[in-house]
């Protein structure tokens, strides 16, 4: 796979579809690198007429490391935990930063941007600080970052939080785990499939470290809710009623901040995108992205 030189960094990244087609970047969640944004699903919304482009964020996949700057983002926790003011090896503003900087050196003037979990609140900075690259924003299972909303579980933290296992299948295993907690009673739980991107995800980068240093720069991001007003990207907020990781709440409060948003809620879905719920979610990034091409074309 292809990669390029962004902000200093090296970010690794994929394409679906026809070139001249109209772009739509995908950014991931939380440790989480570009293979969870599914081949098919991806397939699916370049059948659509997108120019689909995955890509490891930093500290990701083989996106660049930040080991030395930060060896053990554990140790930082604490205190970013009591709003202690802490030099982060990054944050999610300089994440954004990485996503415009991809299409800028894709030669992409402006792009249909979707962001899943932590992802989405990317996206949404993205539609803040860099508007004339954006096209439309699709934010999933995400938040504004508002601290006065309902968090997640407890036992579904303790389950994020857990040590690493060195054993591959030990890990293989506790992964499993977590996505199953993670996905809702509505939808079939895909063992087989799920087990399949775990393991491609180990075989590309087995090094886990990055997923603390991530967690350090989303809870320390704060919120964006009120610069959120200022968006005037046409967008759509897609959540599940089971998130147990980020409850609904915090996709209420994305579209209420909005002008204009469009909430789509998915009934029996969790933190996650089952295959089931893929026509819904594609449909709607297509409505809207074609809404968007008839306002700019009147």
């Amino acid at each position: 796979m292809p990669n390029v030189r962004v902000n200093g960094i090296s970010l690794e990244y994929e394409e679906f579809g026809e070139k001249d087609s109209t772009p739509l970047l995908l950014i991931m969640g939380l440790g989480a690198q570009m293979v969870v944004w599914h081949e098919a699903f991806c397939k699916r919304l370049a059948g659509r007429g997108f120019r689909v482009i995955r890509y490891d964020n930093r500290d990701v996949g083989l996106s660049t490391k930040f080991r030395e700057q930060c060896p053990d983002p554990g140790q930082l926790l604490p205190d970013v935990l009591q709003g202690k003011n802490i030099n982060l090896p990054y944050t999610l503003n300089d994440m954004a930063d990485d996503a415009a900087g991809l299409l800028q050196a894709l030669g992409i003037p402006a792009a249909h941007v979707v962001g899943a979990s932590m992802g989405g609140h990317i996206a949404q900075l993205f539609a803040i600080h860099h508007p004339r690259q954006m096209l439309t924003l699709t934010s999933i299972m995400s938040s504004t970052g508002n601290p006065n909303l309902p968090q997640a579980e407890p036992e579904i933290l303790a389950l994020l939080l857990k040590t690493v296992p060195d054993e591959r299948e030990a890990r293989v295993q506790q992964t499993m785990e977590t996505w199953r907690a993670l996905s809702g009673p509505g939808f079939e739980f895909d063992e087989a499939g799920i087990r399949e991107i775990i393991e491609m995800s180990l075989d590309r980068d087995p090094d886990s470290t990055g997923r603390g240093r991530q967690l350090l720069a989303t809870m320390s991001a704060g919120s964006c809710k009120e610069a959120l007003a200022n968006v005037k990207a046409p967008t759509l907020v897609i959540h599940g009623d089971a998130d147990p990781l980020v409850p609904i709440a915090g996709g209420y409060d994305t579209a209420e901040a909005i002008p204009g948003a469009k909430m789509l809620v998915i009934e029996g879905m969790g933190h996650g995108l089952p295959e089931g719920a893929w026509p819904r979610v594609i449909d709607s990034i297509v409505e809207l992205a074609q809404k968007a091409s008839e306002v700019v074309s009147a």
